[in-house]
């Protein structure tokens, strides 16, 4: 239905963006590779997976195509929801989640919050031949901005708050950032909160 939205950001946050688009505001669900393209950007064009349940209609928001055709081969996994596809590209870069898939490591796989064994060697038996196929540009732009990014003095509370939205109970969350601030001195909100996923 919806191929890509193109407006002013009037909302941003590590999981969801608010996208003005001739005076509507579309409510898009974005991973954190999305969030770093687009957090500084006043403008911005996300490419679009509209998702219809019984009980709602989900738009997920993109920065590149390469992104969303990821989502969609791991949303084509059985047992992979709009959700548990959104952590794994906020747990794992494409570049990254596409090794794993490739190398058949389904027990780094299933350290994403949701996701079992069983599915992440089912993900893994299933997309193994396609993910490769898929281009890293997105990956590598994500990888040089994360390097640039400076340190902020809010860090760890932006990084708090975007693991409670991701379902992350505060009191874990805080333990495991406090441990990470220490080995990851000068990391930019985003690297910390990948970090974190990977060890909550």
């Amino acid at each position: 239905m919806y191929e890509y939205i193109c407006g002013k950001i009037a909302e941003v946050a590590p999981t969801y963006a608010v996208v003005d688009a001739g005076g509507v505001g579309y409510y898009l669900h974005i991973s954190l590779e999305t969030y770093t393209a687009i957090e500084q950007a006043a403008e911005a064009k996300l490419w679009v997976h509209h998702i219809v349940r019984e009980d709602a209609q989900l738009l997920y928001g993109f920065s590149s195509r390469e992104e969303r055709e990821l989502f969609r081969l791991l949303i084509g996994v059985s047992g992979v929801g709009g959700g548990t596809a959104r952590m794994i590209l906020s747990t794992y870069s494409p570049r990254e989640l596409q090794q794993i898939i490739s190398t058949g490591n389904a027990v780094l796989l299933k350290n994403v919050k949701g996701l079992g064994l069983k599915t992440a060697q089912k993900i893994i038996v299933d997309l193994a031949g396609k993910v490769m196929t898929l281009r890293n540009a997105q990956a590598e732009a994500f990888e040089q901005a994360m390097a640039s990014a400076p340190a902020t003095s809010h860090e760890e509370e932006e990084a708090l708050q975007a693991l409670q939205m991701l379902g992350f109970q505060k009191a874990a969350s805080e333990k495991v950032l406090k441990a990470l601030r220490k080995e990851l001195v000068d990391a930019p909100v985003e690297e910390l909160i990948r970090a974190a996923l990977k060890r909550l």
